[in-house]
């Protein structure tokens, strides 16, 4: 369906369109697939070398320290002692960092 609108809007020429579409996969590719393949590899990079002591920021914006990582699970302590565990999966940032983006 597509490919007959554009041949209409391109005059018919076969060649010409497949061009154009092949541009258009192209553009899709290097400016919104693959930064967001680069910033999915960074963030599970991240997520394995976190540590014990390391302050970081939940999914949810929770702020606070590991205290223990057991295995797929980690405690975080936040203010007053508190602890709360989570999943390595709701790991958002390390805490500097989203101090550094909120000014």
């Amino acid at each position: 369906m597509i490919y007959t609108i554009l041949l209409q809007a391109q005059g018919g020429s076969g060649w010409t369109s497949m061009v154009f579409m092949l541009a258009i996969v192209a553009v899709f590719y290097f400016f919104m697939i693959r930064p967001q393949q680069k910033k999915a590899k960074d963030q599970k990079k991240f997520v394995e070398e976190v540590s014990k002591g390391d302050y970081i920021v939940t999914i949810g914006g929770m702020h606070g320290r590991v205290a223990e990582i057991e295995g797929d699970t980690f405690v975080l302590e936040v203010e007053k002692g508190g602890r709360i565990k989570f999943s390595k999966s709701s790991i958002s940032m390390e805490s500097t960092r989203a101090l550094a983006n909120k000014k």
